[in-house]
């Protein structure tokens, strides 16, 4: 199954910052560690969160807006999408994620539904 890990407010050192190195080397075994399970399907960090552009649609017309909702007290700093033997994998892992030890990791289990078609460019099967 898989599981979406959210990543909340876990702060990252900037390339300048001598604690980058050691950052990006326990995400990267991180990521070692998801792959050598055979659970890792995709994840990015996201740049600030001033970069987001929000966009809804109601009774026909288009609102965007800069930033993310208004309401959003969380910084959103990335997401893992793994593929998982259960629930309990999931959430171990999310424990193993480096950035849990400074922010907060949602883990969220992604539905699928058959009548809808999620393929990717390129080919490839969703769900």
């Amino acid at each position: 199954m898989k599981y979406l890990l959210l990543i909340y407010n876990c702060g990252r050192p900037e390339p300048t910052d001598p604690a980058f190195a050691e950052a990006v080397a326990r995400v990267n075994a991180f990521a070692d560690e998801c792959r050598r399970r055979g659970a890792l399907v995709a994840g990015d960090p996201l740049p600030s969160e001033h970069t987001p552009t929000t966009v809804s649609v109601r009774d026909g017309h288009t609102l965007i807006s800069d930033g993310p909702f208004v309401e959003t007290h969380e910084h959103l700093g990335g997401y893992y999408v793994l593929d998982c033997r259960d629930l309990d994998e999931a959430l171990e892992l999310a424990a193993l994620c480096p950035m849990a030890q400074s922010g907060t990791i949602e883990v969220r289990p992604l539905a699928h539904v058959p009548q809808v078609d999620n393929t990717p460019v390129g080919g490839g099967t969703a769900g």
